[in-house]
């Protein structure tokens, strides 16, 4: 007897066809999602990145007390921009007659005025330089007719809020 042998059909099955072209597809489609969301992480990274460069970096506050020691006034200091930011904490405004004047402490050194308090808002800005401040210890704020003290004069009434000018750790 002789073998006769059957030729085997060497064809591929056309669902493996299919089902291959759609894993080829899939694979295509996840590797194209995995690129666009890395190149959106990226923008995101470099848009916060642009962003944290124009956040106030704070480096020094005070909170000045009225006389019976309750906040009356916030103060921090926006280096980039050589702003002081005030908020009041306390209804106290100026009278039609009055301004009130920011003073800088250091030490024994006579107080310097680093400006008047011009807005009647519960929050403004004062541009005030960085050198200003230096070797201060203390802010206060005073009472004073209307447009303030001339420039190289002190205070002329007691001091309505004062506070500790404090370096803050970054």
């Amino acid at each position: 007897m002789t073998e006769t042998s059957v030729p085997r059909d060497r064809r591929v099955s056309p669902w493996w066809r299919a089902l291959s072209i759609l894993l080829l597809i899939a694979l295509l489609l996840g590797w194209a999602t995995s690129a666009s969301m890395t190149e959106q992480l990226k923008a995101q990274i470099t848009h916060l990145q642009g962003r944290l460069v124009q956040v106030p970096q704070v480096r020094q506050v005070a909170v000045l007390l009225d006389d019976q020691q309750r906040p009356a006034m916030l103060v921090t200091h926006d280096p980039q921009q050589g702003k002081l930011l005030l908020q009041r904490l306390n209804e106290v405004r100026e009278g039609r007659e009055d301004s009130m004047q920011l003073w800088a402490l250091a030490g024994e050194d006579a107080p310097r005025s680093l400006g008047v308090i011009t807005s009647k808002y519960q929050t403004l800005e004062m541009p005030v330089a960085e050198t200003d401040l230096k070797h201060v210890t203390q802010l206060a704020i005073s009472a004073e007719n209307k447009g303030g003290v001339p420039a190289g004069a002190s205070p002329s009434l007691p001091w309505l809020f004062k506070g500790w000018w404090v370096q803050k750790s970054i």
